[in-house]
């Protein structure tokens, strides 16, 4: 029968992007012989440049065996490192170059039991030793194999290249070429392919116009790249630019990796659509480098089908399994408000503390802060109409071109004009070209901007308007211009435009100060706190202020004014007798109102300010001498994270606290710090960390809780400038390695030639083409 029906092939074949993101758990991984043949050396090779997945991070749990509990020993992986890993599914122990190679010689050498079953005999370490064999071992025989595989001089690549020095040479001239034309372009956020690449075109292209445009200025590259190198060696296909790229970002990762240093991090995640309407999750880390100095850092952005919470977890433990890290380490969580990401049940923030509990949710303050601002617009009814009249504003002036260059062409005068009569200074960056930006519920203080730019522009938009009005071919656009000439000139429009500009310039300095990458948690808190104290202060006292800079500003454009101690006239129901003055109309019923629903909108928002955890860590806090330490609350926060406090570190700790605020408070390079984060630093620098370890672990752990997601966001606005409109073709790979690239500068200016060289050269699929 099989003369007819011929047995089909168990092995089927591997797509790049499968073997990009082949398996790193043991326990996820199918047998070499189920691959294609023609693939199995590349996936062999694929392995064999990640390494052995080794957790080193990871809490291994510990077993019964016996009468004593035992556990995987991380020192193994010191002993054994060239072929020791291990199953964060299985807790077992594997050998990966007998899985590679077990397919040339099965059941030999007892490999089953590091390849199929696993090792977990935890008491019995020897047999590790016993795996290894003598010299002509299975082990070792695997061991050779892998070696001859990855041989360059016994490839089949490198036989193109085993001749003389100087074809070597050219080769490595070539090389460096395109290395050098990927870092500035990955550097600058430039796309590399060009709409036409052949010979006649006139642009080839940013890579290959600068690999042109490097050989006219050195004499040794133009000699051997493009038309003077072999036509199978040129180094400029658009598999070797990928490639190219594709080492530079590892190696910017693996060196982010090696700063968190298989320490405890936080994790910032956030999803956004880029150009190509495919959803993308940017995940961020954010951790204590060995200098005591808080960083985050961009680790990855990941493509996924849906934004569910079960989808988003899956995406980040397949992160976290193909950069050996472990969910055990992470101490916080910081996402904006979704309910896929905060949800207390299902989302992405229950999914992780399942796993860990001491991975601590806090949601970002700016976001926070920006839907205070949302929520007082939607809750009260003047306000509401106040940027519901901008928006329309936003669309009449800002409809046409030709109406811009009108507001920019009026500026322009009258800044000549104040120039002429010395009333407007001159300067480097002064009396810039200005336009209205519109106010998004999204985009963290841009109704605060939006109000400012229209105070600036009001005379120019005024005539705008008015033009409009008069001239203006299209009728409901008239109707909106005259409408809002009619607006603009009340009293309701200046008295709710300079509230707002004072009420959100209060809140824009704290959306600013929560942005920075080094904030930590107690300092923002402060902030907080400040922030709806200086509210209060101008609910009390700032009335007068106010009515001072309506009137001001009514008198410099003549709008209307109005008398306070008269009637207030409704202008819905302007017949019937209010009872009211206009006082009271504008300074209760609207300046208190609208300050008592601020006011109470930060209590709401900001509720994770009260919790237990951060009243704890407020007792680190080195501000006005350590005033607020607190020696049971200092206690109390290392009962809050188990797996970095034992039961014995935390009577240690109780018995060091005393001598460690003694000796701080005595050194004068402990005064007038500013925060937790100057404490950790000095502490590094005085290495005060060494005399007390136990406080500066505390201190790491505080410092670690995330503040805002800012870096997402900024993270989103590089991809913008990554991947346009014009570029929107990239694949996802590419995308996460030039933004990796783009936005890591500090980590990427650090990689070399030589390095991006041999790991290029290390690649597997590396392929001599044109």
């Amino acid at each position: 029968m099989l003369k007819y029906f011929p047995k089909k092939s168990t092995s089927t074949s591997t797509s790049h992007n499968d073997l990009e993101n082949l398996p790193s758990d043991p326990a996820d991984r199918k047998r070499i012989s189920e691959y294609h043949p023609n693939e199995r050396d590349e996936v062999r090779r694929r392995y064999l440049i990640k390494g052995p997945y080794q957790p080193r991070g990871h809490k291994f749990p510990k077993t019964l065996t016996g009468d004593k509990l035992r556990r995987f020993n991380p020192y193994w992986f010191d002993l054994y490192g060239g072929w020791l890993e291990y199953s964060v599914k299985k807790d077992k122990a594997f050998c990966l170059l007998c899985y590679l190679f077990r397919d040339y010689t099965e059941n030999k050498g007892g490999s089953d039991e590091f390849v199929t079953k696993g090792f977990d005999t935890w008491k019995n370490p020897k047999r590790l030793t016993d795996h290894v064999g003598s010299v002509n071992s299975f082990h070792n025989n695997a061991s050779k194999m892998a070696d001859n595989l990855m041989r360059q001089g016994q490839s089949i690549v490198h036989a193109f290249y085993k001749q003389d020095d100087a074809l070597k040479n050219e080769y490595k001239i070539r090389l460096n070429a395109s290395i050098d034309v990927c870092r500035y372009l990955l550097r600058q956020g430039l796309p590399f392919r060009g709409h036409d690449e052949s010979v006649e075109s006139a642009n080839r292209g940013n890579f290959i116009e600068l690999v042109k445009y490097t050989a006219e200025q050195n004499k040794l590259v133009s000699e051997v790249v493009l038309e003077n190198a072999p036509k199978n060696n040129q180094m400029v296909s658009h598999k070797i630019q990928t490639d190219l790229v594709h080492c530079f970002a590892e190696e910017v990762i693996a060196s982010i990796i090696q700063e968190v240093n298989h320490d405890v991090f936080c994790l910032l995640v956030d999803e956004s659509a880029d150009v190509s309407t495919k959803e993308q999750v940017a995940v961020v880390f954010r951790f204590v480098d060995k200098d005591g100095i808080v960083k985050e850092r961009f680790i990855g952005l990941i493509h996924v089908q849906d934004t569910s919470s079960a989808t988003l977890k899956c995406a980040i433990d397949s992160l976290f399994t193909k950069r050996g890290l472990s969910m055990k380490k992470l101490r916080g969580q910081g996402y904006d408000g979704a309910s896929n990401m905060k949800g207390e049940f299902n989302g992405l923030r229950s999914l992780i503390l399942r796993e860990n509990s001491t991975a601590y949710y806090v949601h970002c303050f700016a976001h926070q802060l920006q839907l205070v601002v949302v929520a007082v617009a939607k809750k009260h009814f003047e306000v509401g109409d106040f940027f519901d009249m901008i928006s329309t504003l936003l669309n009449v002036v800002g409809a046409s071109c030709k109406r811009k260059d009108m507001v920019r062409e009026d500026q322009r005068r009258i800044i000549e004009e104040g120039i002429s009569r010395g009333e407007i200074k001159t300067g480097k960056g002064l009396n810039q070209e200005l336009s209205l930006q519109r106010p998004g519920n999204t985009r963290w203080g841009s109704h605060y901007y939006t109000l400012k730019r229209l105070v600036d522009l009001f005379p120019s938009i005024i005539k705008v308007l008015e033009y409009v009005q008069s001239e203006g071919t299209d009728g409901t656009k008239r109707r909106q211009a005259n409408g809002l000439l009619k607006y603009l000139h009340t009293f309701d429009f200046v008295f709710y435009l300079q509230l707002m500009l004072l009420l959100l310039g209060l809140t824009d300095n704290l959306s600013m100060a929560l942005q920075r990458k080094d904030q930590d948690i107690l300092n923002a808190m402060s902030l907080v706190k400040s922030t709806k104290q200086q509210l209060a202060k101008l609910r009390d006292n700032g009335w007068d202020s106010v009515v001072k800079k309506v009137n001001s500003f009514c008198e410099s454009h003549k709008t209307e004014l109005i008398i306070m101690e008269e009637e207030f006239v409704d202008p819905k129901k302007p017949r019937r007798k209010s009872n009211i003055t206009n006082l009271h109309h504008y300074q209760v019923e609207c300046f208190y109102t609208v300050l008592d629903m601020q006011i109470q909108e930060f209590n709401d928002r900001f509720d994770e300010v009260n919790t237990e955890l951060l009243a704890c860590t407020a007792s680190l806090s080195p501000i006005d001498s350590f005033h607020e330490f607190d020696q049971s609350k200092v206690v109390r926060l290392s009962e809050f994270y188990p797996e970095d406090f034992s039961s014995m570190d935390r009577i240690s700790l109780e018995h060091q606290l005393g001598i460690y605020i003694d000796n701080i408070r005595e050194d004068n390079r402990f005064a007038n710090l500013k925060g937790l984060g100057d404490l950790a630093r000095v502490m590094m620098e005085t290495k005060k960390h060494l005399s007390h370890p136990l406080v500066y672990r505390l201190l790491k752990l505080a410092l670690t809780l995330p503040v805002a997601t800012a870096t997402v966001e900024r993270c989103f606005s590089a991809m913008k400038i990554v991947k346009t409109t014009l570029r929107n073709r990239m694949g996802d790979q590419f995308l996460n390695d030039c933004m990796v690239c783009f936005i890591e500068k500090e980590h990427f200016n650090k990689v070399t030639n030589e390095v991006v060289m041999k790991r290029f050269q290390d690649m597997e699929d590396r392929r001599v083409v044109l």
